[in-house]
């Protein structure tokens, strides 16, 4: 896994800082909370990641138990444009460190209860930027103009969702 630079170090620094404050006033945290997830290390993910925005990684410790290892986040929601949603992550991600591992209804019930409603339903938007960022090709449909950014050539392989009309392949250079 790649290590973060100095910037981004920071920005994850300063990143952990609000969210544990943040958890600590809306009632989340007591003291020994808090220095449990004071203590996992942060890091980033691969800078190609486009579905993962965060990720807690885990391993046995030998005797049956699950140690955290450190918490990913994405490299890219480290900037001003993705702040209020990289918050989200990071507190989405430290629920799972204080034991809630599965995406259950108390664990949805949870992660409800952040304050920045807006910031939590970002989350369709930053993926849909990353593909954009990454994206070689899209394939457009000729019929209804629907795009869907890609890395490879779909070659005719693939219909439009809404109307069922062959994609084209249009190169992302050619996409205004």
């Amino acid at each position: 896994m790649p290590r973060p630079s100095a910037q981004q170090q920071h920005e994850l620094d300063a990143l952990q800082v609000e969210v544990l404050a943040e958890m600590t006033a809306i009632g989340m945290l007591d003291e020994d909370g808090r220095r449990r997830l004071d203590a996992v290390p942060l890091g980033v993910l691969r800078s190609n990641a486009t579905q993962r925005h965060g990720v807690t990684r885990w391993s046995g410790d030998g005797q049956g138990r699950l140690m955290v290892d450190v918490v990913d986040l994405n490299p890219h929601l480290l900037n001003d444009n993705w702040r209020d949603y990289a918050a989200f992550v990071l507190f989405h991600e430290y629920l799972h460190v204080l034991g809630h591992r599965a995406h259950d209804r108390t664990f949805r019930a949870l992660e409800a209860r952040w304050p920045h409603t807006t910031a939590a339903a970002r989350g369709k938007a930053f993926t849909h930027a990353r593909r954009l960022a990454r994206a070689s090709w899209h394939w457009v449909c000729p019929t209804c103009d629907e795009r869907y950014p890609r890395q490879r050539k779909g070659s005719g392989r693939y219909m439009c969702r809404r109307c069922k009309t062959v994609l084209k392949d249009v190169p992302s250079r050619d996409i205004e």
